[in-house]
């Protein structure tokens, strides 16, 4: 095999990977979402921002802090926390040493909505994925993919 031909192949390999990855990360988001919608909950996208508020503790997080922890792309932070303080499930507080800024804050029903969503998100996760794969196939997956999560310099 020639250096070009190595190389040609790498590529395909790599756009073979991108594929499977966009579409695994594709059906089974879609899948989770139509769990949780026909559980009558409200989106990913709100469980996700409810658990980092959850675990940032009783001081909450900046909208920007929010954004960077999140698991899942959010394009529109401030429609999503307009939408979850609406519906009650976090409060938008002053920050301390900063006037202009603000803190968000998770409110007692924000926490026990995403309690609410989790058996189902957790069923979702073990029908979607757990029951595909076997232990030893899903450390490999799991290994195989920290190594395109490590931290961009």
């Amino acid at each position: 095999m020639t250096i070009k031909q190595a190389a040609q192949a790498d590529a395909n390999a790599g756009v073979r990977v991108w594929k499977r990855l966009v579409q695994a990360g594709q059906q089974t988001m879609a899948a989770v979402e139509a769990d949780l919608k026909a559980a009558g909950l409200p989106p990913l996208i709100w469980y996700d921002a409810l658990w980092e508020l959850e675990q940032a503790g009783e001081e909450g997080l900046r909208p920007f802090e929010l954004e960077r922890a999140m698991l899942l792309a959010q394009y529109n932070l401030s429609r999503l926390l307009d939408r979850l303080e609406a519906a009650g499930h976090v409060a938008r507080c002053r920050c301390p040493g900063d006037g202009r800024g603000q803190m968000i804050r998770l409110t007692d029903a924000g926490r026990l909505l995403r309690q609410t969503m989790w058996p189902v998100y957790a069923n979702a996760i073990h029908t979607h994925i757990t029951v595909h794969l076997n232990q030893g196939e899903a450390d490999q997956l799991a290994d195989a993919l920290a190594l395109l999560v490590r931290p961009r310099p």
